[in-house]
């Protein structure tokens, strides 16, 4: 459409690249495909953004959103309830670990973020521990773009242009096992390593001031970094010890993504908090939600006690009756049990590609996989940032899309290629999403 460029402003998008040429536009799904102006398919390896975990095309969840709005459309939840909300806030604590029964909602990820870390500093203001504000959080991880989500965000690209951000950010190594500073030959003693570092950083601030530790399940920024053995088991004996809030940032890793209805099921450990977004609607209308533990509300439920934070639209009866109508597809069609059993298929499909030499790691859980490209398979060298801006947004990003794959090529670490497919996908997908990143790959080891 040529007017996209005069009047709409496109996120994380270079502009100046679509000044001489269309903005590729989407206007249909269906399953795991989408469908452009032109009338092009593309198989969404992205679910969208992380987002439309029950696939494309779900009339109920239209029709759902409709019934709502002819009913309620819109009501605040200042001081009132509705309810849609009443019924998926009970439904969400009824599938989350522990004590996890307070949800708090938003209408995405970065306010779901900004909200838990307000979160945990009101509780420690509330119970006499008023300098305990900091939060750690892992280099490269993306928690949000809102100043305080982008304050615990460990990515200076995405920084620089805003700060002086929220004081109190920490950063910590993250969990690459594939390029393990130390211990690189034992994943375990890798995972302890990493874990002592979050012990390490909260030392030197001073347990004092540290509030919260954020880390996502898996984390997504640089490729998808899995937890090694042990690692979550040890974070959380350092947040006990330090009296540390530890904080789940699920925005993607929640709903099915890695194969359980939230990461921290998947890997054994109980949070504090979980932040939350994305597949909770599967994308049909926007819904985030901060859940915390029973523990961290009771300070609020004192007779003048308030949490004073809200948001407009946060749990908006139309995304609150999606969000249910969702979960009632999950469960009908038992998408969370379908990674379960397909998962290995699709990481055994991924790891075809180890035989390219531009591969040199696949790595992630249930349906979220990165595959990183280096130079030197042997020695694992990367591409310099002039190699990478020639292959990521030279040639790989158009070419996987003009291939008929929607997936992302990404920098902000090393440079990887991000997959993460609708809950619904199965054999088929994985076979065609092998097949358009063997032949785009093989070209781009060709051009360089």
């Amino acid at each position: 459409m040529a007017n996209a460029t005069d009047h709409l402003w496109m996120h994380f998008t270079r502009m100046a690249s679509y000044s001489a040429g269309e903005v590729p536009t989407i206007v249909r799904g269906e399953g795991a495909y989408v469908w452009d102006a032109q009338g092009r398919r593309y198989l969404d390896g992205l679910a969208g953004l992380f987002v439309v975990n029950a696939g494309h095309g779900r009339t109920e969840l239209a029709e759902a959103a409709a019934k709502q709005a002819g009913e309620l459309a819109y009501f605040p939840l200042w001081s009132y309830a509705h309810p849609k909300a009443v019924e998926l806030a009970e439904k969400i604590a009824s599938l989350t670990p522990g004590d996890l029964n307070r949800v708090f909602f938003t209408t995405g990820g970065s306010e779901a973020v900004e909200a838990a870390w307000k979160l945990a500093r009101a509780y420690f203001k509330r119970t006499g521990q008023p300098n305990k504000y900091k939060v750690v959080s892992r280099y490269i991880a993306y928690h949000g773009t809102s100043m305080g989500a982008l304050s615990i965000t460990g990515l200076p690209g995405i920084k620089s242009d805003f700060e002086p951000l929220v004081p109190g950010g920490i950063k910590v190594p993250n969990t690459n096992f594939y390029r393990a500073p130390e211990h690189g030959d034992d994943a375990e003693a890798f995972g302890r390593w990493a874990a002592d570092e979050i012990g390490r950083a909260i030392e030197r601030e001073g347990p004092d001031t540290v509030a919260a530790v954020f880390l996502e399940p898996v984390q997504n920024s640089g490729g998808c970094f899995p937890p090694p053995p042990g690692y979550f088991e040890r974070v959380r004996e350092i947040c006990d010890a330090y009296d540390v809030l530890l904080v789940s940032d699920e925005v993607i890793c929640s709903w099915g993504r890695l194969g359980e209805y939230f990461g921290a099921v998947r890997y054994g450990y109980q949070p504090d908090i979980i932040t939350t977004a994305k597949g909770i609607t599967s994308g049909y209308a926007p819904l985030g939600a901060m859940i915390a533990s029973d523990r961290l509300m009771e300070p609020f439920l004192t007779e003048t006690g308030m949490f004073a934070h809200g948001v407009t639209f946060g749990g908006h009866p139309v995304s609150c009756a999606v969000a249910l109508a969702n979960l009632e597809v999950f469960a009908r069609e038992d998408l969370v049990g379908h990674v379960r059993a397909n998962e290995d298929a699709f990481r055994a499909t991924l790891e075809k590609l180890h035989d390219l030499p531009i591969v040199g790691d696949v790595r992630g859980d249930g349906y979220f996989y990165g595959i990183e490209l280096v130079k030197d398979k042997t020695t694992r060298e990367t591409f310099d940032e002039a190699e990478s801006e020639r292959l990521l947004r030279g040639f790989l990003s158009t070419a996987l899309f003009q291939a008929g794959l929607y997936c992302r090529a990404d920098d902000r670490g090393d440079p990887v290629i991000q997959l993460a497919p609708p809950l619904i996908a199965e054999q088929q997908h994985f076979d065609e999403i092998e097949q358009i990143l063997r032949t785009v790959l093989t070209e781009a080891w060709a051009r360089l």
